[in-house]
């Protein structure tokens, strides 16, 4: 972490970007923005889709926040092009990011890890989708391995929606994935800082219309309830934070990540799904939710989060 000086740093927000997830990227940049200059940093917003981040190092800028989401956002591309300019950054580094972002190897390193996540597939077709389903029961998840805010994605519960759910997915990232389907309590945990100094912050649970966590209820309807506190006995609240720096932590991440978990309704099982490496910040947004249960304003977990940026390596 590079020590931040308000008086003198010029601070580039990169959002917007090219990714299926533009249109979120730029309200949660715009709020960013907004947030930071309140506090009277000298932030600016920057597109990279419509502008060379070469222009961050000419127009002097000194760190940035990334705003952006999804592919060419947290997949561990801006990241590298950061580390060649010598410039620090929000959020996981290089490798963690491509990792998480990567919900097939996320997997992999977790279940290597001992920590638990729902059984999944990896498909090529249609056919393939079809096997997954006599394997891994009804319902099933259908996703493509590396897209964010439920992009791409199917509830499976006949046979003869798996072809136009591969479908779906494959025309989203040529990775599907099929995932087994975890009935019960879905919950978020957004975890801040890094190494031994990392913390969970209260856990939200989501309640959304019919069980139904799309991408138009994440961000663009008032139908969806977030509960925090989460109403979750005090003991599976606490598992959950430490099961979420696990996750983390497994996957070498640090400034700032949010974990998605589902709670199996029998067992209390809690399950991960994924690990977000830079969270959204709309007015729809978790981890602002998170953060104000845990007495932080917003314009305060941004400037908390910028003050984290940091780079793989000093150069």
């Amino acid at each position: 972490m590079s020590q931040f000086d308000l008086k003198t740093e010029k601070v580039a927000v990169l959002m917007g970007g090219t990714s299926a997830e533009r249109e979120v990227s730029l309200m949660s940049g715009s709020g960013v923005l907004q947030a930071l200059q309140s506090l009277g940093v000298n932030a600016v917003s920057f597109d990279p889709a419509e502008r060379n981040l070469l222009e961050l190092k000419k127009e002097g800028f000194t760190r940035c926040f990334i705003a952006l989401h999804g592919r060419f956002g947290e997949d561990g591309t801006v990241q590298g092009a950061l580390e060649l300019l010598g410039m620090p950054y929000t959020g996981p580094g290089v490798m963690a990011s491509s990792l998480a972002i990567d919900k097939r190897m996320t997997k992999h390193i977790w279940r290597g890890d001992g920590l638990p996540t729902p059984a999944w597939r990896k498909v090529d077709s249609a056919e393939a989708t079809r096997a997954a389903f006599a394997e891994l029961g009804c319902p099933m998840i259908v996703k493509p391995a590396r897209e964010g805010s439920s992009l791409g994605l199917t509830k499976v519960t006949a046979v003869a929606q798996c072809e136009a759910a591969f479908k779906l997915a494959a025309d989203m990232h040529d990775e599907v994935l099929c995932e087994q389907f975890i009935c019960g309590d879905e919950v978020t945990i957004a975890v801040l800082g890094s190494g031994a100094q990392a913390r969970a912050l209260p856990v939200i649970r989501i309640v959304a219309p019919e069980g139904n966590y799309d991408y138009r209820n994440k961000y663009f309807t008032h139908s969806t309830q977030y509960l925090v506190p989460c109403g979750l006995p005090a003991g599976e609240e606490a598992a959950i934070q430490q099961l979420a720096l696990k996750a983390y932590r497994s996957l070498g991440c640090r400034g700032w990540a949010r974990a998605d978990v589902m709670i199996d309704a029998a067992t209390r099982q809690p399950y991960l799904l994924e690990l977000n490496t830079s969270p959204g910040m709309t007015s729809h947004s978790l981890v602002p939710m998170a953060a104000m249960a845990a007495g932080i304003s917003y314009p305060e977990l941004c400037l908390q989060v910028l003050q984290s940026a940091s780079r793989d390596y000093a150069l």
